[in-house]
């Protein structure tokens, strides 16, 4: 079940750069469902030289590195 969103769901940042992302969860019966595996997973990797800051999502299917957090979510009930 998908219940959460993060706003922007993806982008670009320059060197130095910082964003600030909204996390949402849509409401659901706390109690009566299965939340210990839910998750927000980041992904990232370095953009090619030259790249505009337009996000592609080719970049991360390509031989470069691609890196992963996975942050856990804990609720409030």
């Amino acid at each position: 079940m998908k219940r959460l969103g993060v706003d922007p769901p993806c982008g670009v940042l320059d060197p130095k750069e910082a964003v600030l992302l909204s996390v949402s969860c849509d409401a659901f019966a706390f109690g009566q469902e299965d939340t210990n595996n839910d998750r927000i997973t980041v992904e990232w990797t370095n953009t090619p030289d030259g790249a505009a800051k337009q996000f592609r999502r080719e970049w991360f299917q390509g031989d470069g590195m691609v890196r992963r957090k996975n942050l856990p979510i804990e609720y409030n009930p």
